[in-house]
């Protein structure tokens, strides 16, 4: 009897593969931002290798004579006929608590000096939305440590809320605040586009080693190629919903949502799309909704997105902020005019809203806030009149007590830097403030 030998299947299907002829494509041209290839057969995602392995690109856009790929590095170096190779696999992101109080970039890579990652596993960059139907509702509150935020707008486990201002009023240091402050059981931060001179700033003076500790930090700065910050932001959030996946409740913070739309904004021009309001095509309000819609509730755990919107000229009316408050579910204004003041934070509590506050919050704590709420705007009424003391003490008592405990409250909505400050005790504060207003 002759013996006829069967291969393993897995060997012959890696020696079949391992023998197959490699293809390979050539760089046709290089135009802008980006590059076209030709020769290879690629989807939508899908990482090229250019050159020698110098630089890597992602394919953006398909035609039928070739690809159309943007650098994840400077393309210094690279000139057309370089030859390119597909990896043939998606990008994928480490996770895992092995990536607590690390430092990486856009491509899941430490830049911190620590050594290299330890995750638990490694993911696919590209995830669904969690199902509609599938989502917990949000109804409990979650503590940001920022007094005014805790009471005035409260923020739900698993809701998504924009930080709105202009350039230089505080929303760095107020995430940073937060992130030290919040009873998450994760922080995932995201300085997508910022300034190298602020990212240690942020890291050793704003966050400090106590946030660091609990936090995963993700940084791609302004100098970096639009995919790479746009690659920061999906790989903070992909990132983040790892950790919801397992049942823990994740805060991600991403600075800034402008940022993103800014990055999405190049690649989408150079590649031909036609610029629509303020030269944004039309796939960067897709992509902000795709963005944002992976945050919130899940099946078990949550992400609570909080994301930072750089208003053009203080204009809170322009594309980027009106779509993302169409998306978000509440958004806080910050007022320069408080900042300029000394005002910290310079939370503009009439001008912030949160969605879900009457969810979470009980009947008696929505109004305790209302009161002082509806204080605040009657002091707001009255401005014009007290400025040129035209103003009848008696006419409106609210007034009369804005006025009166003008100091209170203004000690209530303030809150230093360091200061350290539970919901409970930020409720606490407010009852006695109120109590003094003449509130019930």
């Amino acid at each position: 009897m002759v013996s006829v030998y069967r291969p393993h299947p897995q060997r012959f299907a890696a020696a079949l593969s391992a023998g197959r002829p490699e293809r390979v494509g050539v760089v046709s041209s290089i135009v802008g931002l980006g590059l076209e290839v030709s020769g290879l057969d690629c989807a939508i995602g899908d990482l090229v290798t250019i050159g020698d392995g110098a630089l890597d690109a992602e394919v953006i856009a398909t035609t039928r004579t070739g690809i159309r790929c943007m650098p994840l590095s400077r393309m210094t170096g690279i000139n057309a006929g370089a030859p390119a190779r597909s990896r043939g696999v998606p990008m994928l992101v480490p996770t895992g608590s092995g990536l607590f109080g690390r430092v990486i970039d856009g491509l899941g890579r430490p830049i911190d000096g620590k050594g290299p990652l330890r995750p638990d596993a490694l993911v696919p960059l590209d995830n669904d939305s969690p199902s509609a139907m599938h989502r917990a509702r949000i109804d409990t509150p979650l503590q940001l440590g920022v007094r005014v935020l805790d009471t005035l707008t409260t923020v739900g486990m698993g809701q998504r809320i924009g930080l709105f201002a202009g350039s230089g009023v505080g929303k760095s240091s107020l995430l940073s605040m937060i992130a030290r402050g919040t009873d998450a059981e994760v922080s995932v931060i995201a300085l997508v586009g910022e300034r190298g001179r602020e990212v240690r700033e942020f890291l050793e003076d704003d966050l400090g080693a106590e946030g660091l500790a609990r936090s995963i930090v993700v940084v791609s700065t302004s100098d970096e190629p639009a995919m790479m910050r746009l690659r920061a932001a999906f790989v903070a959030t992909r990132i983040a919903e790892s950790f919801r996946d397992a049942g823990a409740n994740v805060m991600l913070m991403m600075d800034s949502l402008t940022r993103v739309a800014m990055a999405q904004r190049e690649i989408g021009l150079s590649v031909g799309e036609p610029p629509a309001t303020r030269g944004y095509p039309p796939s960067t309000f897709s992509l902000l909704a795709r963005l944002l819609e992976r945050a919130g509730t899940g099946e078990s755990g949550s992400v609570t997105g909080i994301y930072t919107v750089l208003v053009d000229g203080d204009d809170h009316n322009e594309p980027i902020a009106d779509a993302a408050r169409s998306f978000l579910d509440g958004h806080v204004v910050l007022d320069r005019k408080l900042a300029v003041a000394g005002h910290f934070p310079s939370v503009d509590a009439l001008g912030s809203i949160s969605r879900v506050a009457s969810r979470v919050n009980s009947g008696e704590q929505t109004a305790t806030a209302g009161f002082l709420r509806k204080t605040l705007a009657a002091r707001r009424a009255a401005q014009d009149l007290l400025d040129v003391g035209a103003y009848q003490r008696g006419a409106n008592p609210l007034v009369d007590a804005a006025v009166d405990h003008e100091g209170e409250i203004n000690a209530f909505l303030q809150q230093r830097m360091t200061e350290q400050s539970t919901a409970h005790d930020a409720w606490a504060q407010l009852n006695r403030l109120v109590s003094t207003l003449g509130g019930s």
